[in-house]
């Protein structure tokens, strides 16, 4: 931590637990997912719930979530901060949205209705199928083959930070703040001009540091240099990972090259046998689907 650090980086775990897993600090969690959230499901006044859900079995795996609340309809929410890449990250996600579909189930006689379930994660990182995409929101449902929606309660809201790229004065709305708010909020010296309001000013006045207690303090100092080592460790292999891939590239594309002069070579040959036979350069080019002007100088020289 930089000693001239004002506010709590929202990406660790205790500075995002800090700022929105608290009931004194609701009101800021559901300011957020409202950004993220379709007019039907908005969310009024929400309950915490047992973040750690028990499995079926004892054999089954337990689910930890960062966040896991309800709202006044029974609609579940799980919030995660994601720092790194990890494998079958995808399928954790799914595992972790059957644990408040199935606590919904009722003894007795039931019609298995369910509430809405979302899962929302924020990613400190970019999923490699959509790294040329310029989309940081990605709101995920179950569709059929016809591209329609075939299930509405089960969603999963992926937010691909290092995408966000706005500057304070490109800034248009309360979802574009709030993203401008998590990425860089721990480099910030005050409260930005464009981002004012009462939800605002209370999450930065929760985030300042002088205002931490000394074991707090502790507390998030060891969960920032967690976060700091595994960026460092994962950022390299990326660096490592993009490096290999270029010298991969790079020999496969001259191993492309060479092969196109030799097939190019070959077809020279070709061509001017064609010639030689009085095909014109015409229909050598549309044959062939060369240019043209290839043809006319291999015919001049």
């Amino acid at each position: 931590m930089s000693l001239t650090d004002k506010y709590i980086n929202p990406f660790t775990d205790f500075g995002f637990k800090r700022l929105f897993g608290s009931e004194p600090n609701k009101d800021l969690l559901i300011d957020f997912l409202n950004q993220l959230l379709p007019e039907h499901h908005k969310i009024a006044d929400l309950t915490y719930a047992d973040k750690e859900h028990l499995p079926l079995t004892e054999y089954e795996r337990k689910a930890i979530f960062d966040i896991y609340c309800t709202n006044a309809k029974g609609e579940r929410f799980i919030v995660e901060i994601q720092k790194a890449k990890q494998n079958y990250f995808k399928d954790r996600s799914v595992y972790y949205s059957t644990f408040p579909i199935q606590k919904q189930a009722q003894k007795g006689e039931w019609n298995y209705q369910l509430a809405a379930v979302y899962t929302v994660g924020i990613l400190d990182f970019v999923f490699d199928e959509s790294r040329n995409s310029k989309d940081i929101m990605h709101f995920v449902q179950l569709k059929n083959q016809e591209n329609q929606v075939f299930y509405d309660k089960l969603t999963f809201i992926y937010l691909e930070m290092p995408k966000f790229m706005k500057s304070e004065s490109e800034l248009e709305n309360d979802f574009d703040k709030w993203m401008y708010v998590f990425k860089n909020m721990h480099k910030l010296e005050r409260i930005p001009t464009r981002i004012q309001g009462k939800i605002f000013e209370k999450l930065f006045g929760e985030a300042e540091l002088a205002k931490l207690k000394p074991q707090d303090m502790i507390a998030y100092e060891e969960s920032l240099k967690v976060y700091r080592d595994l960026k460092a460790v994962t950022d390299t292999a990326y660096e490592d990972g993009y490096k290999e891939a270029e010298s991969e590239y790079a020999g496969r594309l001259k191993e492309a090259q060479s092969q196109k002069e030799e097939a190019l070579e070959k077809q020279k040959g070709a061509i001017i046998l064609l010639l030689l036979y009085g095909v014109s350069p015409i229909q050598i080019s549309q044959q062939l689907n060369l240019p043209i002007e290839f043809i006319e100088s291999l015919k001049s020289n």
